[in-house]
């Protein structure tokens, strides 16, 4: 642990954690001749805590200490063989190590010694199992033909390794006991190259099959997309011949159905086709730093996998790329009859506002004819009311002539009534 300041500078909390990273996983020192049984289950995150009370239970077991409450990583010598865990973002691998001479290198293996009933309550799914075994140098050296014995076909695959230091051979092939087999003969393995060796091996076998996982995905979803590709295609033509409202709602009905279908597997394989090309550079990596050479007549591990994992890798790639490229189509079209849609809806818009106008206009011209006769009409009734008061004026002996005064008042009336009618018309429009 580093303290909190370096030469009186605060250090960023995270700064011991990340510097120890590089170191936290460091490759195991063997000395041949070594069994290996390394496995790889897939399982979720929330199950890690359960694999920590496993290897916690089988520490105690064999009285060595466990892994701490928040380890992802743990290796220990439990006496009768040596176990390293490692947990990674989908999966755990478990490699168990025996450092004693053997006369079958895959007859009694290391995981031969691990309890039976504590590997069965391991959670998850077996996803890699291998075995390797390193010979010792004073070892006679197997020719190919002798180690067709160790491997389920003729069909070995070999070569020289970290600068001809060793020979590594395997049929990557599950033989009947459930484990891949690789062979190492040790002719000049410093024990550390001996430990990044084996590691290196048991991570191509690994990351092989995981990046594999995406295949049957490819090949499940490669003829739904030509399916989806054609009725794409289809509905573009469409768009171009399409004269109303009703049919371009049909087509917009149409590509959002296909843009449903085409996000729905972008969504179930996006993970798994990025993790599997993630895994296959990895692999490419490691198989970089085993440094072949060919051994006359046989194939390396490279020209394998080029052979057979490349042609499926480009597949998954593949198809990812017709599911980003078929998204993008349908979002172009969808864009395009969605404009042609709204300028439709537009021109319709127009001609309704049009007609609301011309409605309007007819309404304020019947309103203004209304406004008139109202005039009309209340200043009649004001006029009665003038008339009867100057009647009843000239009845009570006042010399009035009713006739010329209601005359004269007719255009004070009429002009009055229409002020108050505009005035009326203003409160009820503020």
């Amino acid at each position: 642990m580093i303290s909190e300041e370096t030469v009186g500078i605060a250090n960023h909390p995270l700064r011991n954690q990340l510097a120890n990273e590089v170191h936290a996983r460091p490759y195991e020192q063997l000395i041949a001749p070594v069994q290996a049984s390394h496995l790889a289950i897939l399982s979720d995150e929330s199950q890690l805590p359960e694999e920590r009370r496993l290897i916690t239970a089988l520490c105690q077991r064999f009285a060595v200490s466990p892994p701490s409450a928040t380890a992802r990583h743990h290796s220990t010598d439990m006496g009768l063989f040596r176990l390293k865990w490692e947990r990674h973002s989908e999966f755990s691998s478990f490699t168990f190590f025996l450092s004693a001479p053997f006369a079958q290198p895959f007859q009694e293996t290391a995981i031969s010694r691990v309890p039976t009933e504590w590997l069965t309550r391991l959670p998850g799914q077996l996803m890699t199992a291998t075995h390797v075994a390193i010979t010792g140098r004073s070892e006679h050296r197997l020719e190919i033909e002798e180690l067709a014995g160790f491997f389920a076909s003729n069909n070995v695959t070999g070569s020289l390794v970290t600068g001809g230091a060793a020979r590594v051979w395997t049929d990557f092939h599950i033989h009947a006991d459930g484990f891949s087999r690789f062979l190492i003969q040790d002719d000049n393995l410093r024990n550390r190259q001996a430990g990044r060796l084996l590691q290196r091996l048991c991570e191509i076998e690994q990351y092989r099959l995981l990046a594999l996982l995406a295949f049957p995905l490819a090949q499940q979803f490669g003829q739904v997309l030509t399916r989806l590709d054609q009725e794409l295609s289809a509905l573009t033509g469409e768009i171009v011949a399409i004269d109303n409202l009703t049919d371009e709602q049909r087509a917009l009905e149409e590509l959002t159905r296909v843009a449903a279908e085409v996000e729905q597997i972008s969504s179930g394989t996006s993970y798994r086709f990025s993790a599997s090309a993630a895994y296959y550079h990895i692999i490419q990596q490691r198989l970089a730093e085993l440094r072949e050479e060919r051994i006359q007549g046989v194939q390396t591990l490279h020209e394998f996998m080029q052979r057979r994992l490349a042609p499926a890798m480009q597949t998954c790639r593949s198809v990812d790329q017709r599911i980003q490229k078929l998204a993008e189509r349908v979002t172009r079209a969808s864009n395009l009859l969605r404009t042609r849609v709204d300028v439709s809806m537009e021109g319709q818009s127009k001609d309704l506002l049009r007609s609301m106008d011309r409605r309007a206009s007819m309404q304020l011209r019947m309103q203004e004819t209304v406004e008139g006769l109202s005039v009309v009409v209340l200043s009649y009734y004001l006029l009665g009311l003038v008339g009867y008061g100057l009647k009843a004026v000239k009845a009570a002996g006042i010399g009035v002539n009713v006739e010329l005064a209601i005359g004269l008042s007719i255009p004070v009336v009429v002009v009055l009534v229409f002020l108050g009618v505009r005035r009326l018309k203003r409160i009820a429009i503020h």
